[in-house]
């Protein structure tokens, strides 16, 4: 299956999430190191853009809608894990349009091709009872 530029536009997304919690740098710079990646020309650059500053300016108030759906303290999880579950939070509270299956199935192929051996398990698991949360009307159809 080929990726979409907006698969790839996550991709690149979550390897700048990865960067921000383990080096707290700037987005932009993160963003402008990016952009000089090989695969980069590939992607939707405005989406990239989106949910990278997004995700990063929204990451306390995503931490407090996903910690009560997970089995262990937020702090515990893998940068990874935090970075799909940020991502995906960011999409589901933030972008309407795109449909909330399609982001945890987005979420889900990110953790199986990123994430530990059964990380996509967890992370579908977490995001089906976001997406019950903050898409409720859309979740129930």
């Amino acid at each position: 299956m080929t990726k979409t530029h907006r698969r790839r536009a996550r991709e690149f997304a979550l390897q700048g999430l990865y960067q921000w919690q383990l080096a707290k740098a700037d987005p932009a710079a993160i963003a402008r190191q990016l952009a000089e990646a090989k695969g980069f020309d590939k992607i939707d650059a405005d989406y990239f853009k989106t949910l990278l500053e997004g995700t990063i300016a929204a990451a306390p108030e995503l931490e407090k809608a996903i910690a009560p759906h997970l089995d262990r303290e937020y702090r515990r999880l893998s940068p990874v894990e935090r970075g799909i579950l940020l991502l995906a939070g960011y999409e589901l509270a933030y972008r309407p349009d795109v449909p909330y299956r399609a982001v945890i199935n987005e979420a889900v192929e990110l953790a199986k091709s990123y994430g530990g051996t059964d990380g996509y398990k967890f992370v579908n698991g977490v995001l089906d009872k976001l997406a019950a949360q903050l898409r409720a009307a859309e979740a129930r159809k």
